[in-house]
């Protein structure tokens, strides 16, 4: 069966789920979300009339701070890594007392990526102060902020993140704070709930409200799904025929037929209703694409912070002039599992003096922090039925562990519908409640 089947066969058993008491199911009729396709709401986010109104930057008042956490990397790193040596966050700021949200940035992400932007702009529209950090997997957070510098163990990933998050809130004590909320998107959502559990053994910020966005619940599965998908199937495409050029070939035809360039979300959907359409196939594959580079980002950068000569040999100099292509070509061929295979569980049973690769997915998942999560009535989750990234059994566990707390839509794909002003009032409505 090839991997496509495989997919839709997995979305069809999470829609056909059955409601668990308690949790919220939003009803497929009510739901105005107008992209039905999972692959295509991913990629294409919602049309523009159907997102919210925001504020714009220029009603803003924020700027980008740095801290200086790991000075012994100044050296260590060659020096074109100046951008990454300190690591950079961004804060904007009401002008009168108000709650002060952290926002976690998803797999690979930076704190201004679109998404973290996004967030930013809906949260201080609604009167909070904000703060937006990267992720640990990104290559500045490795560079400039991880110890260890080999992000995947969940618990040390927050346990970075919660530090950075205390010495941003120092820096800044003399912000007038009323509360503290903290959410993330994707792997942010899954670092959101680790972080929540920390913070209530040691009540720093003592948490108001916890939302995880879109989280994956066992991490393993979640960048299974990923590499398979960068490896779907194309059967229509010839021997010797390039993916990439069968992709660009249909968005040249199409846009000569319209006689000019705009690719935007409105046009994504002309596009899909044209005869050049991507097939699922297509988008499934440019998605897992997507998610191959941010490994290939991982695989090179801690390879070469802690110098393990698995890409760049052991003594190589790399200098301003050195040319990294070919060692990103090595990285390209090593996904995310084999990541966690070569570089991940190596690191986490020396360090921790650890057991096999079952017992990491364990640690590494919701299920580590599901009894925090269980009883901590401050947290809340909202998901779609057909998110790529979960896996058979995800779903029951959010609806046992969660109940009530738990927000359920039909569509959207992975974040697809994040910036749709459904999904925005419901996120304004639980920071508000």
């Amino acid at each position: 069966m090839h991997l496509l089947a495989v997919l839709f066969c997995a979305l069809a058993t999470l829609l056909s789920a059955t409601t668990a008491v308690g949790y919220q199911l939003i009803d497929e009729q009510s739901y105005g979300f107008p992209i039905h396709n999972p692959f295509q709401a991913t990629i294409a986010g919602s049309p523009v009339e159907l997102q919210p109104q925001l504020i714009g930057n220029e009603q803003i008042k924020q700027k980008d701070y740095q801290l200086r956490l790991r000075p012994e990397r100044e050296q260590s790193l060659p020096s074109n890594f100046w951008p990454v040596k300190t690591l950079h966050y961004r804060l904007a700021k009401q002008k009168k007392p108000a709650p002060l949200i952290f926002i976690i940035a998803g797999t690979g992400a930076r704190y201004d990526s679109d998404k973290a932007e996004y967030l930013k702009k809906l949260f201080y529209g609604a009167g909070m102060h904000v703060v937006q950090i990267s992720s640990p997997t990104s290559y500045d957070f490795m560079a400039a902020a991880s110890h260890y510098a080999t992000p995947g163990y969940s618990p040390l990933d927050a346990q970075e993140l919660y530090y950075v998050m205390q010495t941003i809130a120092r820096k800044h004590k003399n912000l007038p704070v009323t509360d503290w909320f903290l959410t993330g998107y994707s792997l942010g959502g899954l670092h959101a709930a680790f972080i929540s559990e920390i913070d209530q053994q040691q009540q720093f910020f003592n948490f108001k409200r916890t939302l995880l966005l879109n989280p994956p619940v066992n991490l393993y599965t979640s960048v299974n799904n990923l590499d398979q998908m960068a490896n779907v199937e194309l059967p229509e495409l010839y021997e010797g025929h390039d993916f990439y050029q069968d992709v660009f070939d249909k968005l040249a035809r199409y846009f000569e037929k319209r006689g000019h360039f705009n690719f935007d979300q409105a046009i994504l959907a002309d596009f899909q209703n044209s005869p050049e359409r991507f097939t699922d196939a297509e988008m499934a594959m440019l998605i897992g694409t997507m998610f191959r580079f941010t490994a290939t980002d991982i695989n090179f950068t801690t390879d070469l912070i802690n110098r393990r000569g698995l890409i760049i040999p052991t003594g190589t100099r790399i200098t301003d002039g050195t040319s990294l292509t070919p060692y990103f070509e090595i990285a390209l061929l090593c996904d995310f599992s084999c990541y966690i295979r070569e570089q991940l569980l190596p690191f986490w049973q020396n360090v921790f003096q650890a057991g096999e690769l079952e017992d990491l997915i364990q640690q590494t998942s919701l299920y580590a922090v599901s009894e925090h999560l269980r009883t901590n009535k401050n947290i809340s989750v909202m998901h779609n039925q057909d998110d790529f990234i979960l896996g058979a059994g995800d779903l029951t566990f959010l609806e046992q562990v969660f109940q009530d707390r738990l927000i359920l839509y039909p569509y959207g794909g992975h974040l697809g519908n994040l910036d749709y002003v459904k999904n925005a009032d419901d996120i304004l409505e639980f920071f508000h409640d």
